[in-house]
């Protein structure tokens, strides 16, 4: 969950995987995680693509990407994480 959008778990691990995937490209070449976007990856879940369309995408992709780190979210160590309760 980030906000008011939530996602399922699965989603958010296959976001964190893109995500992971682009940054070992070339480090010449890298885009600032701050910055970047998955939204031009084909392999992006389909409940992502209403965020590719708000200004704020970027940072919504980081903060889902480090809630799914090291399966924080399956124990309940994240803030952001649902579903624990």
């Amino acid at each position: 969950q980030d906000g008011d959008l939530k996602f399922p778990l699965e989603s958010v691990k296959k976001l964190k995987e893109l995500m992971d995937g682009n940054r070992h490209i070339n480090p010449r070449m890298m885009v600032p995680m701050a910055s970047y976007s998955p939204c031009q990856e084909k392999h992006l879940p389909e409940e992502f693509q209403p965020v590719c369309k708000r200004e704020d995408a970027p940072m919504i992709f980081r903060r889902l990407s480090l809630a799914a780190e090291d399966d924080l979210c399956e124990i309940c160590a994240n803030a952001a994480c649902a579903g624990c309760f």
